[in-house]
């Protein structure tokens, strides 16, 4: 969900920030010494603040800079620009003791810019793995998917990650297409295996379990087997039964939808947030509702399911319609003033268009959510639209397809 424009924008800042340390600081020092060396009739104490301008343009990555300023330095620190007569043997000291301390700084400095590329080449290396390993776990899902159109983003509340503890997946089934939202407890990178346990079970599950409930509880077992083999793995000293606690202190909020041929969405929802409904107007525009369907049972994970788990059923999705799917995150978010984030009212101004577009709609939304927290979040937000497209809205209605969209074994 990252724009293009964001990287663009962070270029010129760059460049500015690496002239200001190469050139302009740098510069302004060494003027500045040398002002205080013709000035001052003790100038010879003043040569040895040169060794400061190598410093700052090492800091600015200049490395090539730094080299010649230095060079520059000494030539000002052997040189006096105004011949003082006779230069004593303490003038002289004090004068190879600068070009000295220029040299180790300059020295040092080219070692330390050596050794932070490298690290820098080594980080970027590694985020370009993990973006490809965090995609190749939550891809989005493609923009049309069995006469339906969709579209899906998140962002995660830790720094440096793409995502965190949200999860979500759509399949084209033999019994319809099937959607799963769901949110781990905790966010970050520290939720990653749970999502990856859940997104594995439900992609296996929904080709080959005829009911919805089977699905369901098919993403019980994995998750009661994920954070069994979890407390092996790490065993929390001192305490007995790890296995059993660490599963009463984890839990995953879970919303399982299948929209049939027919229109018709049944669901089965664990602690998630309901869905909104998007109703679509003739001329653009929309009204918004909350699409409740049966009981909420707690989350996964904190007690076991009922023997009997009813299905839900809401009003068939007519074409043009769209369902929004969508973690706490983004309703909990919070501005300055603590003011929850009206998610309501961003999808209405979201899908002025006609018909609604999933991936404006999430943009639209992605947008106001970054405005309304100063772009700071507390927890990881995701949304997925899901919009009925089996029958009369064109084909070529301009859905976006967004960045990093895959395929995940539809």
């Amino acid at each position: 969900m990252i724009g293009k424009g964001t990287a663009a924008g962070a270029r010129p800042t760059a460049a500015r920030r690496r002239w200001l340390f190469v050139f302009v600081l740098p510069g302004l020092w060494v003027l500045g010494v040398l002002a205080w060396d013709v000035l001052s009739p003790s100038g010879a104490q003043a040569v040895q603040f040169l060794a400061v301008a190598p410093a700052i343009a090492c800091a600015g990555t200049g490395r090539r800079r730094c080299l010649g300023l230095g060079g520059a330095c000494v030539l000002f620190a052997l040189v006096p620009l105004v011949p003082l007569g006779p230069v004593s043997g303490g003038e002289l000291i004090s004068r190879l003791g600068a070009c000295c301390a220029i040299l180790a700084v300059v020295g040092a400095g080219y070692l330390a810019m050596a050794r932070r590329r490298r690290l820098t080449a080594e980080l970027a290396r590694a985020r370009e793995v993990a973006a490809t390993a965090q995609e190749a776990l939550l891809c989005s899902p493609p923009s049309r998917l069995d006469g339906l159109a969709l579209a899906a983003g998140h962002l995660s509340a830790s720094e440096g990650a793409l995502i965190g503890g949200d999860l979500y997946a759509a399949l084209a089934t033999p019994y319809g297409v099937r959607v799963v939202m769901g949110d781990v407890r905790g966010h970050g990178l520290a939720a990653l295996a749970t999502v990856a346990a859940m997104l594995g079970s439900f992609r296996e599950a929904a080709h080959y379990e005829a009911e919805l409930g089977d699905v369901l509880r098919r993403l019980e077992r994995a998750l009661g087997r994920h954070l069994r083999e979890r407390a092996r793995a790490e065993p929390a000293p001192g305490r007995g039964g790890e296995a059993d606690h660490m599963a009463a202190e984890e839990f995953v909020t879970v919303l399982l939808l299948e929209v049939r041929a027919d229109g018709e969405v049944a669901a089965l929802n664990c602690g998630h947030p309901w869905p909104y409904r998007l109703h679509a107007r003739p001329g653009g525009g929309g009204r918004v509702t909350v699409e409740t369907m049966g009981e909420t049972m707690p989350p996964l994970g904190m007690f076991p399911l009922p023997a009997d788990l009813t299905v839900g059923h809401g009003a068939p999705l007519p074409t043009g319609d769209a369902l929004v799917l969508h973690t706490d995150g983004v309703e909990d978010a919070r501005d300055g003033s603590g003011a929850f984030f009206p998610l309501g009212p961003a999808l209405v101004r979201a899908a002025r268009s006609a018909p609604i577009v999933p991936a404006e709609v999430i943009a639209g939304v992605r947008a106001a959510l970054l405005r309304h927290t100063g772009g700071r979040l507390s927890d990881d937000a995701a949304l997925l639209v899901v919009r009925n497209d089996r029958q009369r809205v064109p084909t070529g209605s301009g859905v976006v397809h967004l960045a990093g969209s895959g395929r995940c074994g539809n």
